[in-house]
């Protein structure tokens, strides 16, 4: 069946007015990221991953996902955009269809700068994924398991949160996205994922892969620049190979 996208400003996809209580629960929405995605719903009807990326959204899917874990049903469209390929058109789903995923979602806590601060205390000033240390400012708090998939842990329990880099969140969305898992749900699935749980993990978003990161830094860039002078393209061939031929005995 094919679905049209007929929404105008305070619509759902379908023209339908939005009911005003919902309209309400929409405008309570604080977080930066969420709002902005918000408000050009209501103010123009649908918005696109073209429109998203123009607002300032690297990874559109990203911010739109921010908007559905709050109980926000959306409905999404492939369309033409301005180059003729095919984009995402986003518009507000019937309202009936987040009644049940609202409720949950409504109690959901923003992960605030208390919890960054209380997880950078614990563990430090690094990222999870690449355990690269950074300014703090560069840091985001992330669910361990995807809100979408276990909802919102006790915040009192820091073991359930990871910090990220901007780069290392928007790389662990899309995989997270595109795994078997989004669909399925199971939490202690994802809780054997190396985007979950780097430091033990048994799959790459369901992937049999493992991930050796090694970040050159400061004094040690020089090294790099000089080995990729010497090996170019195939630096990283080579050391995984010295590492196979040393432990695969």
């Amino acid at each position: 069946m094919t679905v049209s996208c007929n929404a105008h400003p305070g619509t759902d996809y379908r023209g339908v007015p939005l009911p005003d209580d919902y309209v309400r629960k929409l405008e309570s929405v604080k977080a930066r990221r969420p709002r902005r995605v918000i408000d050009e719903l209501l103010r123009v009807g649908s918005v696109s991953s073209e429109r998203l990326q123009e607002m300032g959204y690297e990874h559109a899917p990203r911010a739109v996902r921010d908007v559905r874990e709050l109980g926000f049903a959306l409905k999404t469209f492939r369309v033409n955009g301005r180059s003729g390929r095919k984009i995402a058109l986003y518009a507000f789903d019937n309202p009936d269809n987040a009644v049940n995923k609202l409720s949950k979602a409504l109690g959901r806590t923003a992960l605030s700068d208390e919890l960054r601060n209380r997880l950078i205390s614990a563990y430090g000033a690094h990222c999870f994924l690449t355990l690269v240390e950074v300014d703090t400012s560069d840091l985001q708090v992330d669910h361990r398991v995807p809100y979408e998939i276990g909802g919102e842990p006790d915040h009192d329990d820091l073991s359930q949160f990871m910090l990220l880099t901007g780069s290392a969140n928007r790389r662990k969305s899309w995989a997270c996205e595109h795994c078997s898992n989004w669909k399925r749900k199971d939490p202690n699935y994802c809780r054997s994922c190396f985007y979950a749980y780097p430091e033990n993990y048994t799959h790459v978003a369901d992937r049999d892969e493992r991930i050796l990161m090694i970040v050159f830094s400061n004094d040690d860039v020089s090294a790099y620049d000089r080995m990729k002078a010497v090996l170019g393209e195939r630096a990283s061939d080579y050391w995984k190979n010295v590492i196979i031929r040393q432990y695969s005995r």
